[in-house]
Parts: C-alpha cells; sequence; structure tokens
C-alpha cells in the first residue's frame, strides 16, 4: 500500500485527506472538483502543503492526477561539489569566495 498521508482526525474531523477503513479517499469529490491549477496550489501552497514528497505522490496517483507530480514534487538540485588539492569543498564554502 502507498504512504498516505494519514491527518489527524481528532483535530480535523472534516480533513480532505481523510480515508474509511479500506484506505479509500472519503472526500474524493473535493480534489475531483478542483482543476489543475487549483490542484498545484492545493498541494504546494494550501492543504497539501506539510504532505512529505512520497505522500503527495501516493495522493495525486490515487486520484488520477499523476500529470501533476513534477509540477507539485519539485526536487531540490544541489551545487556541485568542488575539488581543491586533494580536498572535496562544497561549493558553498569555497576557499575562492571573498
Amino acid at each position: 500500500m502507498s504512504a498516505y498521508y494519514k491527518p489527524d482526525l481528532g483535530i480535523d474531523p472534516d480533513s480532505p485527506f481523510a480515508r474509511d477503513g479500506d484506505g479509500k479517499l472519503s472526500r474524493r469529490a473535493f480534489w475531483l472538483d478542483m482543476s489543475d491549477r487549483s490542484m498545484i496550489l492545493a498541494m504546494t501552497q494550501g492543504l497539501g502543503m506539510a504532505l512529505t514528497a512520497d505522500e503527495k505522490r501516493a495522493h495525486l496517483a490515487d486520484i488520477g492526477r499523476d500529470h501533476l507530480i513534477d509540477d507539485i514534487c519539485v526536487q531540490e538540485i544541489l551545487p556541485p561539489e568542488v575539488e581543491t588539492e586533494g580536498d572535496v569543498v562544497d561549493a558553498d564554502e569555497s576557499p575562492f569566495q571573498d
């Protein structure tokens, strides 16, 4: 089974992420009625902001919005490491910077 987000229903019993005993999304219509743009905003700046990338991917796949995963689950690009005199130095800590 996928790693779905499990909201605290004691705090938020009407959570749109709530699932029934079989693991089915209880408020599926809430999500299916959203446009793609609204879904991106909800998952990046609204209700889904606190979810992990894996939880977002599982949720999007469950509601048939797999095509939005790249827009919502943005991967962080790390700066390259710089090698100086045999030592590997993180680019942010380069001895060549003032």
